[in-house]
């Protein structure tokens, strides 16, 4: 179905602001993986109807949830002793941005109206945290053909406080965020949002290396084993990285059947749903064997971290050449890392885990410490065959 299909479905079809309409658009925006909001926002920019702009602003929002913002979604029209900015947008790092979203540059923009928003918003919350924050305005345009409106900040006394952005630019940034793993990679993505002076270009080079890095390294990850200190290292055979993508997806949609829930991807292997209480880590091996080492992973603390801020929080575990995946709530990860081996990885340790079979088709999670192996039948998840 189109967006527009969409909208005309949700509530009473008619898009305003409070409306049912509104909050079930929203809803479903939080829930759709980021290939749907690139279509929904191509669908807006390519086709006229009834409040095109409005949805727009609402997809743009929730781009800026996939980068991890906090977001506060704005009015669709301006109201009397109303702020009228359409998004205000909150980072990790505590920076804020003003969101303005327009489906063409063909009018030229009051950048004076853009910017007393902002001042209207510190006025407002004067004695909060948000009147002492740092704070930008970022405008969101429909299309690459940004020339006159680029000439106009430049030449304005905003030129150091506003930055534009095309809405397919920041889709490609939302995507590059969803194929990396680490925190800092995901800050320094952000950080090319918020104004900066590029007369020195280090910063800039920073964000495209630290970027690169980190999808190289999440590839490798898991195209690789990831054997313990006694392992012979040698011979190892790479598994292409699309049929491991292929199976976990394959995997968290078993898993999102079994929970009754929709999970979005917050990284690689990182995925959520919308209000966060439940979270996965999805890691996947091929099959190797050695010894009763049959598939091998890495558990990283970020990883814990993530998990355990979930009130359901899961890892799951993978294995390309079986029928069934492993859902271990992340409380009994817990309760046994003390028993598992680690490795130091450069001042960024990890704990190993690998799943052995015990038995003919009787699996378990290794406990070197203690030889007391979990038993992995209770965390099966069955997969189709095909």
């Amino acid at each position: 179905m189109s967006i527009e299909q969409i909208v005309k479905m949700a509530g009473n079809g008619k898009l305003t602001d409070g409306s049912t309409c509104s909050n079930e658009l929203r809803t479903f925006l939080t829930q759709v993986v980021s290939e749907k909001l690139e279509e929904y926002a191509d669908y807006c920019l390519k086709n006229k109807f009834d409040h095109n702009g409005c949805v727009l602003q609402d997809v743009v929002n929730e781009l800026g949830r996939r980068l991890d913002h906090e977001v506060t979604n704005g009015l669709y029209q301006g109201k009397r002793n109303a702020v009228g900015n359409d998004g205000l947008w909150l980072s990790p790092e505590g920076h804020e941005i003003l969101i303005e979203v327009k489906t063409s540059d063909a009018f030229r923009i009051s950048l004076d109206t853009i910017a007393r928003y902002q001042d209207r918003l510190r006025e407002t919350d004067m004695g909060s945290p948000r009147a002492t924050r740092s704070s930008s305005i970022l405008i969101v345009v429909g299309r690459e053909d940004t020339g006159g409106l680029e000439a106009q900040i430049r030449g304005s006394r905003y030129a150091w406080d506003m930055r534009l952005i095309s809405v397919d630019a920041l889709i490609r940034l939302v995507k590059l965020k969803e194929s990396t793993e680490e925190a800092a990679t995901g800050a320094k993505m952000r950080s090319t949002l918020v104004p900066m002076e590029y007369t020195r270009l280090d910063a800039l080079i920073d964000v495209m290396f630290t970027t690169a890095k980190d999808v190289e390294n999440v590839i490798e990850s898991e195209a690789q084993p990831n054997p313990g200190d006694d392992e012979e290292k040698s011979g190892w055979e790479f598994t292409d990285p699309a049929l491991i993508e292929a199976k976990r997806l394959q995997i968290l949609e078993i898993f999102e059947k079994r929970t009754d829930t929709k999970l979005i991807r917050k990284s690689k292997a990182l995925y959520w749903n919308a209000n966060h209480s439940i979270r996965v880590v999805c890691t996947v091996s091929k099959h190797h064997q050695r010894g009763t080492s049959q598939f091998w992973y890495a558990y990283h603390p970020q990883w814990d971290s993530f998990l355990g801020e979930a009130k359901h929080g899961y890892f799951l575990l993978g294995c390309m050449d079986m029928k069934v995946a492993y859902a271990i709530p992340v409380g009994v990860m817990r309760q046994r890392l003390s028993e598992l081996n680690t490795t130091p990885n450069n001042g960024k340790p990890y704990w190993h885990i690998k799943i052995i079979e015990v038995q003919k088709n009787h699996y378990a999670l290794q406990m070197p410490k203690s030889g007391d192996h979990l038993d992995l039948k209770k965390y099966a998840l069955k997969l189709p065959s095909a």
